[in-house]
């Protein structure tokens, strides 16, 4: 068996959001074409996710919602009496983890431009201790600030302590999620099928581009449902001299949560589409024997959570004086667009590959804030004719 290069090396990078690993979110393709071998890959994530408790009242009176708006969010002063008097919804939510994420994922050629991918996730909350977690622990983190940038972390890490796991959402339904170290969530499980065109500019220009559907399983008691999507991949590739071969890749994909409820789920964010995007640049060094060193750089923008407008009457309540920095971000950061950096690394041979990834959030939404990966794949069997 041989495992080829097929165009760019993507590791599994999807953040360990709080709410985002309970749903079934859509990662990129870049593949140039349907994979020669049934290929089996296991990727493990490390994600520091961290927000101080926060309140959130949202009024629902129209007039008192114009009133908030024409005020700076951090200086309403909306004070909430009984619901008769001053109704509004109300939620709080604290995050203090280090989330692990475990997926099992098969990939199957099942015709000549089409490709069947089976994904298993599931997530473990810890402490971020060491030596299991070392670029995603706490102490890694304020050590990095206080020696590296040289301006200590402003988002209350040491003011409510190191090393906790305490996951506590109380959505605006009056339901609530509780985690805390060591619970284990088989989070779902989700299919992926990708169709490959087949165009004249694939052979003439080194352009290739899939579509993907999604269909996802939500198995969680938090969120048990099930969620749909599609997406949208193109790849460009450049043979440069010397062995090596620069890929750029352009994704967009779109998620619809919980298109069918089995339960009452908990309110994981009400907008209920969740729109990516995300670009890939790679460069790729071969060897002379077949084996290939490649690095790659990963952005990625993801839709916000909740529907925007609520961030302009919403009233947050949390500890401003003792915090400062970051106090709100538990429940701004659901009303703003994610963005996300990863660095790739990925060392290739005859039989299987293995990438390590490093994802950071340089906009400090802090969900997750740091974030490593390691990825393991290789073939099973190979399918000559398809």
């Amino acid at each position: 068996m041989n495992i080829l290069k097929n165009g760019i090396d993507t590791p599994n990078t999807l953040g360990t959001h709080h709410f985002g690993i309970f749903s079934s979110r859509i990662s990129r393709n870049f593949k140039a074409h349907v994979p020669e071998n049934i290929g089996i890959s296991f990727n493990s994530s490390s994600g520091n996710v961290f927000h101080p408790f926060v309140e959130a009242y949202f009024p629902k009176n129209p007039e008192v919602r114009l009133e908030q708006s024409q005020v700076k969010w951090h200086d309403r002063a909306f004070f909430f009496l009984d619901q008769e008097t001053t109704p509004a919804h109300y939620m709080n939510i604290l995050v203090d983890a280090v989330i692990k994420e475990f997926r099992f994922e098969i990939d199957i050629p099942i015709a000549k431009q089409h490709e069947l991918d089976i994904s298993l996730r599931s997530h473990l909350i810890t402490k971020g201790k060491y030596p299991l977690s070392i670029f995603t622990s706490d102490e890694f983190i304020e050590w990095t600030h206080s020696t590296i940038i040289a301006k200590e972390d402003p988002y209350g890490r040491r003011y409510y302590g190191l090393n906790q796991a305490n996951i506590a959402y109380l959505d605006r339904n009056g339901n609530t999620l509780e985690l805390h170290n060591n619970d284990f969530i088989f989070s779902g499980i989700e299919f992926n099928h990708y169709f490959y065109p087949n165009f004249n500019f694939n052979r003439t220009k080194d352009i290739f581009i899939n579509f993907g559907s999604h269909l996802g399983w939500n198995t969680s008691k938090y969120n048990h449902s099930l969620d749909i999507g599609i997406s949208a991949n193109g790849l460009k590739t450049f043979n440069l001299k010397n062995n090596y071969q620069l890929n750029l890749g352009l994704a967009f994909n779109l998620l619809r949560k919980n298109i069918i409820n089995f339960n009452n789920s908990i309110d994981l964010g009400n907008n209920p589409f969740l729109g990516t995007g995300e670009a890939d640049i790679e460069l790729t060094k071969f060897t002379k024997n077949n084996h290939y060193h490649a690095l790659g750089v990963n952005y990625q923008l993801q839709s916000r959570y909740n529907k925007k407008e609520e961030a302009s009457y919403y009233q947050l309540i949390g500890k401003w004086q003792e915090i400062r920095g970051g106090w709100h971000h538990g429940i701004s950061t659901l009303y703003k667009t994610l963005t996300y950096w990863a660095f790739t690394y990925t060392y290739g041979w005859n039989t299987g590959k293995l990438s390590v990834y490093l994802k950071e959030d340089f906009l400090v939404n802090n969900a997750a804030d740091l974030q490593s990966g390691i990825n393991f794949s290789f073939p099973i069997f190979h399918k000559k004719h398809l």
